[in-house]
């Protein structure tokens, strides 16, 4: 598939952007203005079926001349692309032929939350980022991001919604596991990496524009609760570091990043209003605009109209648009009103000079990515350079790397590296896995050595099924009865114990027992034991302190990086095998 014919100047890539940009704004009407503001959630695979959670089909949403998606469940490489080029075809039906932007959350991690990151498909799979921050280094980052950004271009993704840059000062909070840790250095120095990967030096016909979150820091929830929901809508900083948060968003703006994700929470005890983030003119024009110079594209986190409007309960939903517009807000996230926005205009409540200010933005985003010259990919490549072998390869490599080895013991056969023959018994692995490195048994009675993985513990909210099931807070302990039962384990073979930590478990009882204690942040069962016998090393080092008690958790500041009282891991630790 090729472009149409130049037919009107801003098709013309022989002019800068910005003369574009200026065509282009001066030949739409207030409706294509409109629609440009909104990027939806949209389903992958027929135009009239309903989309995720409810959304408008994709016909629909281009009638309303939105051409701006948010995909999440995806089949193989070659459908989405495929579906991508479907997607442009009728976009370029209109008569101005503005090509649509695609955007994804993580998709590359290990985790399987929908919540907060897609599950890897056919795309290579990593660690999650708090294993990044266990290696420490930039330069393995800003390779993955340079893979990232390879599989999206394959398939048509051009914005990632993605890196996320909060501190995690709060141990509890459960989007933990989506951070590079409590350090504000290394997380500004990882995320600079991760925005060049995407980027480049500057965003082209060769980028995905990176879009940072949660603008200005959203590490420290109250209670480690998030505000997904109205009872974690408060963001608090009882140590007074709302500026250390919002280091790391200085990093990547000087290193150009494309565009800001403000997030859900409320600011409270600060000298901005208590409304959302989204909502706030302080922090969003205030702050990002004026103090920190960004002219990028504000996009807020998704259904701050619809659903997490926290601090604006009051307002109607009209009026929550006006209020998020004059906030300094350039698109709504998850959102499809572009009807109401249209009538906005035309009746004069919100200036057409107002509207102009954020579509200069997004055309320009278009323009620099490319996308009127090249708004189709190659579907017969997708399948083939989506997951391509050496990319897996580097994904498990770096699982591996960034385990982190807290405890070994000296001598006996449960120290680290296993060295067969061995009768083993496993919990959380298969005999499948193991092959002959060892011989499986039922019972620990009859092993030389314990295998134990385990997940940091949670509490669950909500109702079984329901969404707010996939945000694992609350208590960081694990429950009386597990310990007792992986003590009994202990107690009867010397055991390895290996815990995914997708936030600070609080391990010191289980490590007072264990023979070795190993955490993970998203490895295989391959990659583990692998690491288990020798066949690679674990080089992590402790992205965060892990705290002894949920007594100290709770006496600590949300805000406040490394004021856990005589942690039983302090941040920075990791041994090595030899």
């Amino acid at each position: 598939m090729t472009h149409a014919a130049v037919r009107f100047p801003y098709q013309d890539a022989t002019l800068s952007v910005d003369q574009r940009v200026e065509d282009l704004l001066a030949r739409m009407d207030a409706r294509d203005k409109a629609g440009l503001l909104f990027q939806p959630m949209a389903q992958i695979g027929a135009f009239d079926e309903p989309g995720p959670f409810g959304n408008p089909p994709t016909r629909s949403l281009l009638d309303r001349r939105i051409n701006h998606f948010n995909i999440l469940f995806v089949p193989s490489a070659r459908e989405i692309a495929q579906w991508h080029n479907a997607v442009q075809e009728q976009a370029l039906q209109h008569p101005l032929g503005i090509p649509v932007t695609l955007s994804s959350d993580p998709r590359h991690s290990f985790t399987n939350n929908p919540a907060m990151a897609l599950v890897a498909g056919p795309f290579s799979q990593w660690p999650e980022p708090l294993g990044f921050a266990a290696v420490g280094s930039a330069e393995l980052v800003e390779h993955f991001a340079d893979i990232t950004r390879q599989e999206y271009l394959a398939v048509g993704i051009r914005t990632a919604l993605h890196p996320q840059l909060d501190l995690a000062t709060e141990p509890r909070w459960s989007r933990t596991f989506g951070t590079f840790g409590a350090d504000a250095e290394l997380v500004a120095r990882l995320g600079t990496a991760y925005v060049r990967g995407l980027q480049g030096d500057e965003v082209g016909s060769r980028s995905v524009s990176a879009m940072a979150k949660h603008f200005p820091g959203g590490g420290p929830q109250k209670d480690g609760e998030d505000p997904h929901f109205s009872y974690g809508r408060e963001q608090v900083y009882p140590g007074g570091r709302f500026d250390l948060h919002l280091e790391p968003f200085k990093a990547v703006l000087a290193a150009g990043v494309s565009q800001i994700m403000p997030y859900y929470g409320i600011p409270v005890g600060l000298d901005y209003e208590e409304v959302g983030f989204s909502f706030n003119k302080g922090i969003v024009t205030g702050l990002l605009r004026e103090q920190l110079g960004f002219d990028g594209i504000v996009c807020t986190d998704w259904g701050v109209l619809s659903h997490t409007y926290w601090g604006v309960e009051h307002l109607s939903h009209t009026a929550r648009m006006i209020k998020a517009l004059d906030a300094g807000i350039d698109q709504f996230g998850g959102e499809d009103d572009a009807v109401t926005l249209h009538a906005l205009i035309t009746d004069g409540t919100l200036s057409e000079q107002r509207i102009d200010t954020s579509v200069r933005r997004l055309l320009r985003e278009k323009f620099r990515l490319g996308l009127f010259e090249q708004p189709f990919v190659d579907e017969s490549r997708a399948d083939t350079l989506v997951g391509a072998p050496e990319a897996r390869a580097a994904g498990l490599a770096a699982q591996a790397a960034a385990h982190t080895l807290l405890r070994n013991a000296e001598t006996g056969p449960a120290r680290l590296p296993l060295r067969g023959p061995l009768r083993l018994y496993v919990e959380g692995l298969s005999a499948e896995v193991i092959g002959d490195r060892a011989q499986v048994v039922d019972t620990p009675e009859e092993a030389e050595v314990a295998v134990v993985r385990l997940v940091a513990p949670w509490e669950q909210r909500g109702e079984p099924g329901t969404y707010e099931t996939f945000f694992h807070t609350g208590s960081l302990a694990f429950p009386a009865a597990e310990v007792a039962r992986i003590q009994a384990i202990c107690h009867t073979v010397p055991t390895v114990v290996d815990v995914y930590l997708e936030r600070p478990a609080i391990l010191a009882e289980v490590a007072a027992d264990a023979a070795s204690l190993i955490v993970n942040f998203g490895a295989s069962q391959e990659v583990f034991v692998q690491v288990l016998f020798g066949e690679a090393e674990p080089r992590g080092k402790l992205p965060f302190d892990i705290p002894p008690t949920m007594a100290a958790v709770e006496a600590g500041h949300s805000d406040e990086p490394f004021d856990t009282v005589n942690p039983t891991y302090r941040f920075g630790f990791g041994l090595r095998y030899a």
